[in-house]
């Protein structure tokens, strides 16, 4: 199959497309025809050689990706063969999802309706489940005034219309021009630039205060946030 492999810590520049064999699923995993693979901000400090939380830097050669949708291709001993075709995607693959064909525990599959494309599945898992479990520790109304830093990224991007759509006012904080305006499209009640000095005064002039903030930079941002 072909994979991208990296070899070096590092850049993008150092991953290589080539031939691999192909991987074999184990007993209780299947290999899945790999349609799409999200790219996810951890992979990139994996790349460069960084351990994040429980995932410790990968052994090189290596084929990153854990976030994958496409068809399932085959199952290993003790998996149901009527799994075989199924549309699906995980965020738990055995070997990397930057490649053709991906190797996954059985019990990872979410079932994939065929109206949902393959490369908004693979996008939106992880992302999207760690939206929901935001959105459950603080459930929005149309009483809030929401803050959302890294407004412009994929878990802020979400946030944003969750809250426009649950009749919250929203203030989006991105960081560059060309993400404020992508906040405006996304339709926050305010975008500013949190790079800018006095973006925060904005807020309070617009607002007054707010209720809930959904945080996603930190640092000296975090601090003025909060």
């Amino acid at each position: 199959m072909e994979a991208i492999r990296l070899y070096e810590y590092g850049p993008a520049a150092n991953l290589r497309l080539e031939t691999v064999p192909d991987p074999a699923p184990g007993a209780g995993e299947v290999r899945i025809a790999v349609h799409a693979s999200g790219l996810h901000f951890i992979e990139t400090l994996l790349r460069q050689g960084r351990p994040v939380g429980p995932h410790p830097a990968p052994e090189l050669p290596a084929i990153l990706g854990g976030e994958v949708a496409g068809v399932v291709e085959s199952a290993g001993e003790g998996v149901p063969a009527d799994l075989v075709g199924r549309r699906v995607v995980t965020n738990d693959v055995v070997s990397g999802g930057y490649a053709a064909l991906a190797v996954a525990p059985a019990d990872s599959l979410i079932p994939l309706p065929g109206q949902v494309d393959f490369g908004v599945a693979a996008a939106m898992n992880t992302t999207g489940a760690t939206t929901l479990g935001l959105l459950e520790l603080a459930p929005l109304s149309a009483d809030d005034v929401v803050l959302a830093t890294a407004a412009a990224g994929g878990i802020g991007t979400l946030l944003v219309q969750y809250a426009r759509a649950a009749g919250a006012r929203v203030v989006g904080a991105a960081g560059g021009p060309a993400k404020v305006e992508r906040v405006k499209e996304l339709g926050a009640d305010l975008a500013v630039d949190y790079r800018q000095p006095g973006w925060d005064k904005l807020v309070r002039e617009a607002f007054g205060s707010v209720t809930v903030v959904f945080d996603g930079v930190g640092g000296e941002l975090g601090s003025v946030v909060y």
